[in-house]
């Protein structure tokens, strides 16, 4: 399977940004091609403001729209999309379009609500479960953003018969001002700290990726995004989309600074040789795992 990472910038407006996605997309040829979370738009979580509920409107067009493109492109399509499903009630929506046609989607599950990822504020939690989505070159698992952080997931989608985990991001680091935000700037902003939390966030999906014998494609964005609270100065995101194969094994990764596509090969029969020699979904030991059902386990 030949699959496509559109890991790009936000370029100042809906229509431009989508443009310059299509003409990325358009450069591939790839069967399989994912775009990252949110990707008409800026990252707008940034900070809590009612008027970026209007980019959900237009969220049926927006499906139409990359429906479109993956008819006209004959590929499957992992899009990321502000949905609107009722007044007051979005969803954080990975929408997957398969030749034309809608094959699934994906309800973020884990949201979070930090410093410059206000997403609890637009978001409401998924309530379609983990189920993996049923294509023409496999079975996907797609998952979106903070939903990577948490092996449950991932092994849930494993254990469903997922072929592939999918996490469309948007994560970086924040850019704020020691005259605005001394505290968060002096524990965030030094290049060590920088390094931990993206060897973090590399490391914990690639633990995904062998724990379950599965690849894992992450594709994320890249480039600064001004906030327009005012609070903080913004956000650089910071690439470095990348692929594992089933051993945890480096398959492609991308800059930290510049838009790229990113074509990569997978053999997704590699999970079920690599499955026989590390089984590790055999030797789970369910029968004492209820702990995992409660929000902490005492004693």
């Amino acid at each position: 399977m030949k699959v496509a990472l559109i890991q790009q910038k936000y370029h100042g407006s809906k229509e431009k940004t989508i443009a310059k996605t299509v003409e990325m997309i358009n450069k591939t040829s790839s069967e399989l091609v994912i775009l990252q979370e949110l990707h008409q738009t800026e990252y707008f979580c940034k900070s809590e403001d009612t008027k970026f509920f209007d980019y959900a409107d237009d969220y049926k067009k927006d499906i139409e729209f990359w429906q479109n493109i993956s008819a006209t492109k004959n590929i499957v399509l992992v899009t990321s999309l502000f949905e609107k499903r009722a007044d007051g009630i979005y969803h954080n929506t990975a929408y997957v379009f398969d030749k034309g046609k809608l094959a699934g989607k994906y309800r973020k599950m884990h949201i979070p609500d930090d410093p410059g990822f206000y997403e609890k504020f637009y978001f409401t939690p998924g309530d379609i479960g983990f189920e993996p989505i049923d294509t023409s070159v496999g079975r996907l698992g797609v998952l979106v953003c903070w939903d990577q952080w948490y092996p449950e997931a991932a092994r849930i989608m494993a254990l469903k018969g997922a072929e592939v985990l999918i996490y469309p991001t948007a994560i970086g680091w924040l850019e704020c001002p020691k005259d605005r935000y001394d505290e968060l700037c002096e524990k965030e902003n030094t290049p060590e700290e920088k390094q931990k939390m993206l060897d973090a966030w590399i490391s914990v999906q690639r633990g995904h990726a062998i724990a379950n014998g599965l690849p894992v494609i992450t594709v994320n964005r890249v480039g600064s995004e001004e906030d327009s609270s005012g609070v903080l100065a913004g956000t650089k995101f910071w690439g470095n989309s990348f692929v594992f194969g089933p051993q945890g094994e480096f398959l492609a990764q991308a800059s930290s600074d510049k838009e790229e596509v990113i074509e990569v090969e997978i053999d997704l029969n590699a999970s079920k040789e690599i499955r026989k020699i590390w089984p590790f979904l055999r030797d789970r030991r369910i029968e004492n795992y209820d702990c995992l059902l409660k929000r902490y386990c005492d004693g």
